[in-house]
C-alpha cells in the first residue's frame, strides 16, 4: 500500500461508500486524505456532478473554502433552488424533506463562504418561505390542467429558472424527482435546457412522459391532434431515448373512443413514420391478447375493439375469432336478431360464418349464450365456407354435441354445457360414452415412475382447477384454420414463402427488439395507468404495495364471471355413483383440485343443494385406486381424501366396486361381498380377498396369495412379481367372517400399509441396481411426496382406529403389526442419541 503512487489511491479513494476507515490506515493515507483536491474529486466522482454539491454540504468536517472553490470550478451542480433550501435548512426555517443535520454540520464561517459565493452568481436570492424554485416548479405542475387564463405560472417562468438559475432536483431523495419529467410531458421545449443543467431520462420515465402527453384533455377545444403530434415530434428529436413505446400506444388504443385526440395523434405519427413499429401490427396483437381474459366480455371494451378492428383491419385468425366472439356476446345482451347481426358483420368482412367459426365461439370459456348463434346458424351459417344455406336442425343438435363434448375438457364451461343439455337432451348420453371412452385412466396410462419430468407435469384433461391455472389452451392454430387449408396441399412458392416469414417473425421476436426496446402490450388503459403513477410516486414503488382497481383485474382473469365447472354440473346430472362423476373424480384427484373434491366428498349435504333435488348422504366414493395412481406420480393425496378416510368412508378398491354395488340383481350370479363393515353399507365386488390380519400373539408374516382377483400393489414390470407365490389360497368361511366384521378404517389402513410396503419394496429394488454402494442414501433421495403424506396419515389413522377400539369393545382386536414387522428392511431407523442423567 505503500507503494502505491496518488493516482491510484485516488481511484481507491473513489470507489469507497465512506472512506473514514480506509484514511486511518496508515499516516500517508491520513495526509492523502486531507489535500481538499482529494476530498472535492471523491464528491465529484462518487455522487455525480449534479448530486456533488449536496453530498459535500453533509459533510461538515470535510468541506473547507478551498473544497468549496474546487467543487465549483470542477463543475458541481449549484442551484438556487440548492442555495435557497440550504437557507431554510441551516438557520431552521422551514421543515422540508431532509430530515438529517446535512447543512447545519458545516461551520459558520465556511456556511458564510458559501453564501458569499451564491450571492455572487445569482445576486439577491428569494429565501422566505413559498418563494423558492421548487415551490414554483411544483405550482407550474399543479396548474398544468387549467386552462392558459386561469394559469399563474407561464412556461417562460420555468423556462427562465432552468436557464438562468440551473434548477434541477439536487438530490434522488427530492420529492420533484420523479415529476421532473412530468414537465417535459406537459412542455416539452424545456428538455434542451433540463439536459444543459444535467438531466438525464431515465426509461421508467419514458413511459410517464409519454402518457402524458397523450392524455384527455380537459378542454377537447384547447388541444387539438396536431398539436400533440407535434409535441411528440420535438421531444423526439432533442432526445434519441425518447420514443413512444408499443405499452403507451396500446394504451393510447384501448381509449380509442374516449379519447380521440390522443388516438388521432397516434395515427397521425404512424403515418409520418415517427413511430418504431406499425401501427397495424399493434392493433393485430392486442386484438388477440383477448381471447383468453374475461375483458372480452365488456360490451364497452368490445365496442372499442370494434373501432380498432374498423381502423386496422387484418386477416388473422385469431383477429377473427376475437371480432366474433365480441359481436355475438353484445348480441346475446343486447338480445339482436340473426338479421341485426349479420347487418354488422358485414361491414366488418366476417362473413360468410361456417360451421367451425361457431364451434370456435361455442367453445371459448367465455361465451356461456347460444341462443342467438343457433337462430343465426339456421339462418346464415353453412357447414361449409361455400355453403350459407342455413344449418338445419339435425346438423344444429349434431354441432351442439360435438361442442358439448368438447367442453368438459374446459372445466368452467358447465353454465353452457348445462344450457346446452336443457335443450338438446340427447347430449347427456353423448358425454357420457364420450367421457368413458376417452377419458378413463389406469396405471398403464400413467407415465411410469421412474419417468421423474413426466410424472411432475402430468396433468388430467377433466377437472382441471381453472381458478389457479385459467381455461388452459382452448384454441390451437389448427384449429381456427379453414378446413380447406388443411386439406389442400401447399405449393413450393407457398413454403418458400411460408419459410421466409417464419424467419422474419423469428427475426422481429427477439427479446433485444420486442421486450426491451419496443415494450409490453397490456390491456390497460392510458388513464388508469396515469392515475396509477400519479397515486404512487416511480422513486418509492418499491416500498409501496398497490394494486388496481377490482375492475381492471378481474378483467384480465382467465376463466368467466360466477364460472359452473363441468365437474359439479356431472355430479348433479349423473348422481354421485355414476362411472362418468367416478371419472370426473379420478380426474380431480390427479390434477389435486381442491374445489372439485370439497364438492364431491362433502358438499352434497347442504341444505341449498338439497332443496335443488340433490340426494342428502351422497359423497362420490374415494377407492385405493385413487391413492394407487398417486404413488405412480409420486404426488401427495388432497387433504380432502384424507379427511374422507378419517370419517368412515368405505373402502372400495375401485369404482367398478360401487358399480357392481348399483348393478347387482338377485338373479344374478353371486358375487363375493367386498370387505366392509356391519354398520356400513355393503357392497359386491368381483375381487376376492386376501387373507386375513393375523392376531395379536402371531409375529409371523402374512402368505401372499395369488388368486386371480386379488389386489395387487406390484409394480407391472418390476422384479416384485417374483415375490408373489402361485398357489391359489381358498377363504374359509370363519376368514371371510372376520374380514366381514372389519371396519372400513381398518380396511383403509391394511391395504394402505400393504401400497407402502411395495412402494419401498420397488423404491429400494431400483435403488440396489443404480447403487449397490449406498442404498441407504438412494432410499432417502426416493421418498417423494406421497410417501412422506402417506406415512404422516398413517399414523394418524392408526391413532383413531386404537381410539375407536377403545370407545366400542364390540369391534375386532385389529392389529396392523403384522403389516410393519418388516418394515425394518426398507426403512432407515434414526440414529440412538446418547442418554445422560441429571444429578440433582
Amino acid at each position: 500500500m505503500q507503494r502505491l503512487c496518488d493516482e491510484i489511491l485516488q481511484l481507491i479513494f473513489c470507489e469507497l461508500p465512506d472512506p473514514s476507515s480506509f484514511t486511518l490506515v496508515s499516516q500517508r493515507l491520513y495526509r492523502f486524505s486531507q489535500d481538499p483536491y482529494v476530498r472535492a474529486h471523491y464528491f465529484l466522482v462518487y455522487y455525480g456532478r449534479v448530486e456533488a454539491m449536496f453530498y459535500a454540504l453533509g459533510k461538515g468536517k470535510v468541506l473547507d473554502e478551498r473544497v468549496l472553490d474546487i467543487l465549483l470550478s470542477s463543475g458541481a451542480q449549484l442551484s438556487r433552488y440548492l442555495i435557497q433550501i440550504a437557507i431554510h435548512h441551516y438557520f431552521h426555517t422551514q421543515s422540508h424533506f431532509i430530515k438529517t443535520a446535512w447543512v447545519r454540520s458545516v461551520s459558520l464561517k465556511v456556511f458564510t463562504y458559501f453564501l458569499k459565493i451564491a450571492g455572487e452568481r445569482y445576486g439577491e436570492i428569494p429565501h422566505r418561505r413559498g418563494e423558492d424554485d421548487g415551490t414554483t416548479f411544483s405550482n407550474f405542475l399543479k396548474e398544468s390542467k387549467l386552462s392558459a387564463q386561469r394559469k399563474t405560472i407561464t412556461w417562460e417562468a420555468i423556462r427562465d429558472i432552468l436557464e438562468t438559475y440551473k434548477f434541477i432536483p439536487f438530490c434522488h431523495r427530492d420529492p420533484l424527482t420523479p415529476q421532473f419529467p412530468l414537465a417535459l410531458a406537459i412542455e416539452p421545449r424545456l428538455l434542451p435546457y433540463a439536459v444543459a443543467n444535467g438531466f438525464s431520462m431515465d426509461y421508467k420515465y419514458r413511459d410517464f412522459v409519454f402518457r402524458k402527453m397523450f392524455e384527455r384533455p380537459a378542454s377537447p377545444t384547447e388541444t387539438r391532434a396536431e398539436d400533440v403530434a407535434s409535441n411528440v415530434r420535438e421531444l423526439c428529436k432533442l432526445d434519441p431515448a425518447m420514443f413512444v413505446s408499443r405499452t403507451v400506444a396500446a394504451e393510447v388504443c384501448m381509449e380509442a373512443k374516449a379519447n380521440d385526440i390522443g388516438y388521432q395523434a397516434l395515427k397521425q405519427l404512424d403515418k409520418s413514420g415517427d413511430l418504431h413499429f406499425e401501427m397495424s401490427n399493434l392493433v393485430e396483437d392486442l386484438l388477440r391478447t383477448f381471447l383468453t381474459t374475461r375483458s372480452i366480455c365488456s360490451i364497452s371494451t368490445g365496442d372499442v375493439l370494434l373501432h380498432l378492428f374498423t381502423d386496422y383491419p387484418s386477416a388473422d385468425v385469431t383477429v377473427r375469432l376475437v371480432i366474433l366472439i365480441v359481436v355475438f356476446i353484445a348480441a346475446d345482451q343486447l338480445n339482436m336478431t340473426a338479421a341485426a347481426v349479420k347487418a354488422k358483420l358485414e361491414p366488418l368482412g366476417m362473413m360468410p360464418v361456417t360451421r367451425r367459426d361457431v364451434f370456435n365461439i361455442l367453445v371459448n370459456p367465455f361465451v356461456e349464450k347460444f341462443q342467438t348463434l343457433r337462430e343465426f346458424a339456421k339462418s346464415e351459417v353453412g357447414v361449409n365456407e361455400d355453403d350459407s344455406k342455413g344449418m338445419k336442425l339435425e346438423e344444429v343438435e349434431k354441432l351442439a354435441q360435438d361442442v358439448a363434448v368438447r367442453c368438459t375438457e374446459i372445466s368452467c364451461k358447465g353454465n353452457l354445457v348445462k344450457k346446452l343439455c336443457v335443450a338438446f337432451p340427447s347430449i347427456k348420453n353423448a358425454i357420457s360414452r364420450a367421457v368413458l371412452s376417452k377419458h378413463q385412466i389406469s396405471l398403464e396410462d400413467l407415465p411410469p415412475a421412474d419417468d421423474v419430468v413426466n410424472c411432475n407435469t402430468f396433468s388430467a384433461p377433466l377437472s382441471k382447477d381453472f381458478t389457479a391455472w385459467g381455461a388452459g389452451e382452448v384454441h390451437s392454430l389448427e384449429s381456427l384454420m379453414p378446413e380447406q387449408h388443411k386439406s389442400e396441399p401447399m405449393d413450393d412458392d407457398d413454403v418458400e414463402l411460408s419459410q421466409d416469414d417464419t424467419d422474419l417473425s423469428s427475426e422481429e421476436s427477439s427479446p433485444e427488439d420486442q421486450t426491451e426496446h419496443l415494450g409490453e402490450i397490456s390491456q390497460e388503459t392510458l388513464t388508469t395507468m396515469i392515475r396509477h403513477e400519479e397515486a404512487v410516486p416511480i422513486r418509492s414503488r418499491r416500498r409501496h404495495l398497490f394494486s388496481f382497481n377490482p375492475s381492471d383485474f378481474s378483467g384480465r382473469m382467465r376463466y368467466p364471471h360466477d364460472a359452473l365447472p363441468v365437474a359439479k354440473w356431472a355430479k348433479t346430472q349423473y348422481g354421485p355413483r355414476s362411472p362418468v362423476v367416478a371419472t370426473f373424480m379420478t380426474h380431480a384427484v390427479l390434477n389435486g383440485n381442491g374445489s372439485i373434491l370439497h364438492y364431491y366428498l362433502y358438499v352434497s349435504d347442504h341444505p341449498a343443494l338439497i332443496n335443488a333435488g340433490v340426494p342428502p348422504g351422497a359423497p362420490v366414493p374415494v377407492t385405493l385406486k385413487h391413492f394407487q395412481l398417486l404413488a405412480r406420480l409420486g404426488r401427495a393425496p388432497s387433504y380432502y381424501l384424507w379427511r374422507r378416510v378419517e370419517t368412515g368412508a368405505e373402502f372400495y378398491f375401485d369404482e367398478n366396486d360401487y358399480f357392481l354395488e348399483n348393478t347387482r340383481s338377485d338373479s344374478g350370479p353371486q358375487k363375493i361381498k367386498i370387505e366392509t363393515s356391519d354398520s356400513d353399507v355393503t357392497s359386491s365386488s368381483s375381487i376376492i380377498l386376501g387373507p386375513s390380519i393375523g392376531s395379536r400373539k402371531s409375529r409371523k408374516r402374512p402368505r401372499r396369495t395369488a388368486t386371480k382377483g386379488t389386489p395387487s400393489y406390484v409394480i407391472p414390470g418390476s422384479d416384485d412379481e417374483a415375490i408373489v407365490g402361485d398357489d391359489v389360497e381358498t377363504i374359509d368361511a370363519a376368514t371371510r367372517k372376520k374380514i366381514e366384521k372389519e371396519t372400513n378404517l381398518q380396511l383403509w389402513i391394511k391395504h394402505l400399509t400393504l401400497l407402502a410396503k411395495a412402494e419401498k419394496r420397488n423404491k429400494h429394488l431400483q435403488s440396489q441396481m443404480e447403487n449397490d454402494t449406498n442404498i441407504e442414501v438412494a432410499l432417502r433421495l426416493y421418498k417423494n411426496e406421497f410417501m412422506k403424506s402417506l406415512n404422516l396419515n398413517l399414523r394418524s389413522l392408526r391413532k383413531i382406529e386404537a381410539e375407536n377400539r377403545t370407545h366400542c369393545p364390540s369391534t375386532i382386536s385389529f392389529e396392523d403389526a403384522a403389516f410393519e414387522e418388516d418394515e425394518d428392511e426398507f426403512t432407515l431407523r434414526p440414529s440412538k442419541k446418547r442418554k445422560t442423567t441429571t444429578h440433582v
